[in-house]
């Protein structure tokens, strides 16, 4: 596969391909042009980097466009990874080169009858429910166009991060919709009820400078000739998370994000429960050996 994919000539560490979304023939995909390359490819990173794995959206001719087979690919993607307790931390990236993903495949919806597009509509929205309750943290790398359905995607993320030439927007309702796979929920949660309802009232579009000014991302960087400045940064930050105790690091997401959703007094009472299932832990109790003996941790996920 990684034959297949310029963009992944950047980074220098070795990737290993899961197994079962490996397109077949795709070790000769070369001299095989008729051999179709799967539209979400999943890698886990080795050597120092071994817990970030990367799900790759790879289908140039529509600019990673939400069809039915990229959401299929990538729920089946997820449910397996959900499974694995190795993955620590998980980007999505593009292998497209100038896009992370332009939303909704509008071809393929014209297609479809009134009945059918609404169970699309719901299958993507059940897609982004996935991402957004994925157990270990996500960071969305966003090097190009994120309109749509693709800001819903990156919006679903735990982290997001873009390069300043990247362009966003939940832009529906220049398409006489409106944002139906969780952006009206997701983005005034992220920016606030006003500044929300103006960027999908007007179906702005920001680029990633403005986007972090406005909190929508973590980190906005320079683009660089490769076009993939945003996932070095993506990586970088997954490199940060990767050495702390993993039980934590996903306890505190689930007590950040239950709380969110109900009063002060409620989410306290998550804070104390998720707490206290990290008190049994091998890995509460080598932070305070690391501590007490002035060493490194060395968390195993247990």
């Amino acid at each position: 596969m990684l034959a297949c994919s310029p963009m992944l000539r950047a980074p220098s560490r070795a990737l290993r391909l899961l197994r079962p979304w490996r397109s077949p023939g795709a070790r000769d995909c070369a001299s095989n042009p008729t051999t179709r390359t799967a539209e979400i490819q999943v890698h886990a990173l080795t050597g120092p980097d071994q817990g970030i794995t990367e799900i790759l959206m790879n289908r140039p001719h529509a600019r990673n466009a939400l069809g039915n087979i990229f959401v299929s690919e990538l729920l089946k993607a997820l449910a397996q990874l959900r499974e694995d307790q190795q993955v620590r931390v998980l980007i999505f990236r593009s292998g497209v080169k100038g896009v992370f993903c332009a939303g909704a495949d509008l071809k393929e919806r014209e297609q479809m009858s009134a009945v059918e597009v609404g169970i699309f509509v719901q299958r993507l929205r059940g897609l982004m429910s996935e991402i957004a309750a994925f157990p270990a943290p996500t960071i969305a790398a966003m090097d190009g166009f994120a309109l749509g359905g693709g800001l819903e995607l990156a919006l679903a993320c735990d982290l997001r991060i873009a390069a300043s030439t990247a362009v966003m927007g939940l832009i529906e309702t220049t398409r006489g919709l409106l944002p139906g796979a969780g952006g009206t929920q997701r983005l005034p949660r992220c920016l606030g009820v006003a500044l929300a309802k103006e960027l999908i009232f007007t179906g702005r579009r920001l680029n990633g400078v403005q986007a972090h000014e406005l909190g929508l991302v973590n980190h906005a960087v320079a683009q660089n000739e490769e076009g993939n400045a945003a996932y070095h940064r993506a990586l970088a930050l997954a490199q940060e998370i990767l050495p702390q105790a993993p039980i934590a690091v996903r306890l505190g997401k689930v007590a950040i994000d239950r709380g969110m959703e109900v009063d002060i007094a409620s989410g306290m009472a998550i804070e104390h429960m998720c707490y206290a299932q990290n008190i049994p832990t091998q890995d509460r109790l080598e932070g305070m050996a690391a501590f007490r003996e002035k060493r490194p941790p060395k968390f195993v996920g247990k």
